[in-house]
């Protein structure tokens, strides 16, 4: 086949041509004629055509072929042509070409060609432009009689217009202003990885991937194009002729391998952005990993000033949070919303923290349910020595990022900032409530984790879940609560039946993946006892929340009760030193006693409480103590 020359403006168009050679029919001048101008085209075809000439210099196309798809694209594109074809085609209906128009106008263009109208038929309906999917062939009737139909995005590419291709796109994530040093890191990697490649961007957010998309496919001179998967064939020509990469998002389980091939016709490199889980095959081309890198505190900081906050605010978030740019940015927007609806221009960190804590949810879908209430230090009532160490849990989880520094090589090489505790006790003792303490403190949201929406029957799909979370609370810098966490990280049994295997593996996951987790996880259980030890080992802190004594009980009476009751001190003491309940029956109480005194319209009076406190034991199965009888006792 000839070199393509450039495109001549005034030389006839293939749809011209295929059309004039039906108005000159078969003799031998309008055979000529008709070569002749074929031949021409080949040499030299106008810029009408210049995309469908381009075609030629890399797809085997045979003559028929490019009839084919110069007649249905003008057929799709423009109206004079679609009513000429009605009109060569009658009696069959149908503003589309035929199978048996195209084939004619193969043989008309060549007369000199000893190629059957069969050998046409047969390179039309087996042949690469077909397999291509630059055309269809609907229906079921007989093949001569079947008209020939074009994707809309082909037929405008293929006449040289720009256009889109909506049913294959998926909506672009927002763009970020990625690190100094990942921006450094994709440049890098783009010139060393080039050709018909697989590049697995790997992280939680889809907004940084995609934002490192867009500059990997920058540097390779392309544009980054989100799409649904598998593309439809003639997809991959489409991609060519705009100068796209396929970018598409897979959600990998832990041990799952996905197997990739490129769209037919598409010789350039794909991107594929992804978990940390999972792994990606291709047969086309060699498989590239690249995760998404941790961003310094240097660069946190200057991140946070872009977003308008001060030298020392900045470098404090970039110390307290360990975020990514995705996540940084959507908290940034927020905390300026924040700063605005208070009336300030200049936006400070404790609208940071409200942004994380009540703004910006992260995408954790129905894992997890998020606990908004702010718990300060007065409505926390703990004793003396669970309260330092719980003291001492916060400043673990305050300096976790640097902690590290300038001690030794040993501790050093292992190190994660993940930080994981465990808090035991019996029911009603405090535990989630010092878990919503110890986030309001940090300025972090707290998600309490479904274990019903994260366990599932089916194989691999706990781990797949728990690998979802994990990640997304990784680069949100949430805390994690598992409460009744015994359920997930249980002892592991012996194995009798493939059930128990199973369950072990799960568990044998949640070790490993506890272990590597940088965020904070929090665990709640009613018994230390009910976990594997090799889960322990694992833990930074274990926290025993005992029953509440006296003194414990008096501070939670008052703190529950509030100013506005008719108790004396005489009665709190009572309560206190009789009741033993826990600071969770001890809510239940003072609820119920309140609805009673609101029903009666009066103030909150101790016979409202002990009617309340006879119903909590009642509840629970116990004997009231003897010491609550008295002239205000329920009858």
């Amino acid at each position: 086949m000839n070199a393509a020359l450039p495109g001549t403006a005034h030389a006839p168009s293939l749809v011209d041509l295929a059309l004039a050679a039906f108005e000159q029919g078969d003799g031998s001048l309008a055979g000529t004629a008709a070569s002749e101008g074929w031949r021409q085209w080949m040499r030299a075809a106008p810029e009408i055509d210049e995309v469908l000439r381009g075609l030629a210099l890399r797809y085997p196309f045979s003559r028929v072929e490019f009839v084919a798809l110069a007649l249905t694209a003008a057929a799709e594109t423009d109206g004079r042509t679609a009513h000429a074809l009605s009109e060569l085609q009658a009696p069959l209906a149908g503003r589309r070409p035929h199978v048996g128009l195209v084939v004619r106008a193969a043989q008309l263009l060549d007369p000199s060609d000893p190629c059957t109208a069969r050998a046409h038929l047969a390179s039309l309906y087996g042949g690469p432009a077909r397999a291509l999917g630059l055309f269809e062939l609907p229906g079921d009737g007989p093949l001569i009689e079947r008209p020939l139909r074009m994707v809309p995005a082909l037929a405008l590419a293929l006449m040289g217009a720009v256009s889109r291709w909506p049913e294959i796109e998926q909506p672009p994530p927002p763009a970020v202003a990625l690190a100094a040093s990942t921006q450094a890191e994709v440049a890098r990697w783009a010139s060393a990885v080039r050709g018909s490649t697989v590049a697995v961007l790997r992280g939680p957010w889809r907004n940084d991937l995609f934002s490192m998309a867009v500059l990997l496919a920058s540097a390779w001179g392309l544009r980054a194009l989100p799409v649904v998967w598998p593309l439809p064939t003639g997809a991959g020509v489409w991609l060519e002729l705009h100068g796209q990469v396929p970018v598409l998002s897979l959600e990998l389980a832990p041990g799952e391998t996905r197997e990739l091939a490129a769209p037919p016709g598409y010789h350039g490199p794909l991107i594929v952005i992804t978990g940390p889980d999972g792994s990606v095959r291709a047969s086309h081309g060699p498989v590239w990993s690249l995760s998404v890198p941790e961003t310094s505190a240097t660069e946190r900081s200057a991140l946070w000033r872009a977003h308008g906050f001060s030298d020392g605010d900045a470098r404090h978030l970039a110390r307290r949070l360990r975020v990514e740019a995705g996540r940084l940015a959507a908290l940034g927007q927020a905390a300026v919303q924040h700063a605005a609806l208070q009336g300030r221009a200049q936006v400070q960190r404790s609208d940071v923290a409200h942004a994380a804590r009540h703004g910006v949810p992260p995408a954790l879908g129905a894992q997890a349910e998020q606990l908004r209430a702010d718990v300060e230090d007065d409505a926390l009532v703990l004793p003396p020595a669970l309260r330092e160490n719980l003291h001492a849990l916060l400043a673990r989880c305050e300096h976790r990022s640097a902690l590290a520094n300038g001690l030794g090589p040993a501790l050093r090489t292992r190190y994660r900032p993940g930080v994981r505790a465990l808090f035991t006790g019996a029911s009603g003792t405090g535990k989630t409530l010092a878990a919503g303490w110890l986030a309001t403190r940090l300025g972090l949201p707290l998600f309490r984790v479904d274990l019903a929406a994260v366990v599932s029957k089916y194989i691999g799909e706990t781990e797949k879940n728990l690998a979802q979370l994990f990640a997304h609370a990784e680069a949100a810098d949430l805390v994690l609560l598992f409460d009744e966490a015994d359920a997930l990280f249980g002892k592991r049994t012996d194995v009798k039946d493939a059930n128990d295997r199973f369950a072990n593996q799960q568990t044998n996951y949640l070790l490993q993946r506890i272990e590597s987790f940088e965020g904070i996880a929090l665990l709640t259980s009613n018994s230390r006892g009910r976990f594997d030890s090799a889960f322990t080992r694992r833990l930074d802190a274990i926290l025993e929340f005992p029953l509440p004594g006296p003194t414990e009980r008096l501070a939670l009476w008052v703190a529950h009760l509030g100013p506005s009751h008719a108790l004396d001190v005489a009665a709190l003491n009572r309560l206190a030193a009789c009741c033993d309940l826990a600071g969770g029956h001890v809510r239940t109480a003072v609820l119920s006693a309140a609805a009673l005194a609101a029903q009666r319209g009066d103030a909150l009076q101790e016979r409202d409480v002990l009617t309340a406190v006879v119903a909590e034991y009642q509840k629970l199965g116990k004997l009231l103590p003897s010491g609550l009888a008295g002239p205000h006792a329920p009858r």
